[in-house]
């Protein structure tokens, strides 16, 4: 971007963006080529079915837009006790721009529930990101893995290469 004044605006992503949010989260995904396990990387990284599955069921997602256009991506979901923020994505021409925390800012200042993060563990620019904003890595094994089980729809293999992050000014206390 050019240093001219940008208009931003931060709303929900309704379905006239759905092609672009695809086009931003395969973009964005691209990152974990080569870093993730081999086993879970696939292309697209998220078919446009399973993103439409991810918001049937129940992730809203949240986008930042400059000037009319969508950059960056952020949903959340509702799973009770909890919200869950998930697929987290900025356009790879815009990030390390702010996009991500504005995103994030903007959904924590709406939830009243503990918020939960899963990523990659071998994905340390996302956790360092989330760090940044303040949440925690949570280092007990069996607490990250039970929270995975019971909040997440991940395959095991997936348990086993992620990591959960959590507010420790308002952590989930359920396990």
């Amino acid at each position: 971007m050019n240093s001219q004044c940008v208009t931003e605006e931060i709303r929900p992503v309704d379905e006239r963006d759905f092609e672009e949010m695809y086009h931003i989260i395969n973009d964005a995904a691209s990152a974990y080529k080569g870093i993730i396990p081999a086993d879970r990387w696939h292309e697209p990284y998220m078919p446009g079915e399973e993103l439409r599955a991810e918001i049937e069921s129940g992730v809203e997602f949240t986008g930042l837009y400059e000037d009319g256009r969508l950059t960056g991506v952020m949903g959340i979901q509702d799973k009770g006790e909890v919200e869950l923020i998930r697929h987290a994505y900025v356009r790879t021409l815009r990030r390390n721009s702010g996009i991500g925390g504005k995103l994030l800012k903007h959904l924590c200042a709406e939830c009243r529930k503990p918020i939960l993060i899963g990523t990659w563990t071998d994905a340390v620019w996302a956790i360092r990101f989330y760090e940044k904003h303040g949440f925690r890595r949570i280092h007990d094994t069996e607490r990250k893995n039970k929270l995975l089980r019971r909040f997440w729809n991940i395959p095991e293999r997936q348990v086993e290469t992620s990591v959960v992050l959590e507010d420790p000014q308002n952590p989930y206390r359920g396990i």
